[in-house]
């Protein structure tokens, strides 16, 4: 019997006090196969494909003046946030993407880089960028404050964004499969496929989220150039 809803996210797996919870970060490389770099097998080309794509849309957001390779910073921001996300749809395996502790290292490492690159090598277009274009002059400095304010919370919400949805879904699932002991077999039945549907958009949420992510992180990236 849990003390706390919420203590299903803790990290109370431990072995000589050292936590195991946080190794289901790094499972996702157990589902990269040694002969994923070698045959062009199904799931080589899958993946290639996504990839592609990725970049593509990556490429047109960051523009032309975006350095060579800065694509694969966000493409491997996906995969990871993807692997992890799924992770925790498994029974027994601790979800990081739930935790701030994770989300908040990413969005607030990624943004800490993007302002200083901007500020200290397009200083000038990082100021224009404060005052939309057409904008009065009286609503000048409020419009400064806004914009800041607005800047500041970035990488606060991409980090609550994922850990809120990611906690969302586990929370129904928990309290969902809480009241199965006390259903009959007809009940027990509904809540089955109930769980399986939720299962499902729990999948489509977590692709959604890690796009998501990536793509914010690139359209942060393409104001600083």
């Amino acid at each position: 019997m849990m003390s706390n809803l919420f203590s299903i996210f803790d990290p109370t797996t431990n072995l000589f006090n050292l936590s195991l919870n946080w190794i289901s970060t790094f499972i996702g490389l157990m589902f990269i196969p040694y002969s994923f770099w070698l045959i062009p097998n199904r799931h080589y080309i899958l993946w290639n494909f996504i990839t592609n794509k990725l970049h593509n849309e990556f490429k047109m957001l960051l523009g032309i003046n975006s350095f060579n390779g800065s694509t694969f910073i966000f493409i491997s921001l996906f995969t990871f946030i993807l692997f992890n996300n799924f992770l925790g749809l498994f029974p027994y395996i601790f979800t990081s993407t739930s935790h701030l502790t994770i989300s908040l290292s990413i969005s607030l490492s990624l943004w800490i880089s993007f302002m200083l690159y901007g500020w200290i090598n397009n200083y000038q277009h990082m100021f224009i960028h404060m005052i939309p274009q057409g904008t009065p002059t009286i609503l000048m400095p409020f419009m400064v404050l806004i914009e800041t304010i607005s800047n500041i919370i970035r990488p606060g919400t991409l980090a609550v964004r994922l850990t809120a949805n990611m906690i969302a879904g586990h929370l129904l699932l928990t309290l969902l499969s809480s009241t199965s002991s006390n259903l009959s077999f007809f009940m027990l039945f509904i809540l089955i496929f109930v769980q399986i549907l939720l299962l499902i958009l729990e999948s489509a949420v977590a692709i959604i989220q890690s796009y998501v992510i990536s793509i914010l992180s690139t359209l942060y990236s393409s104001e600083v150039n």
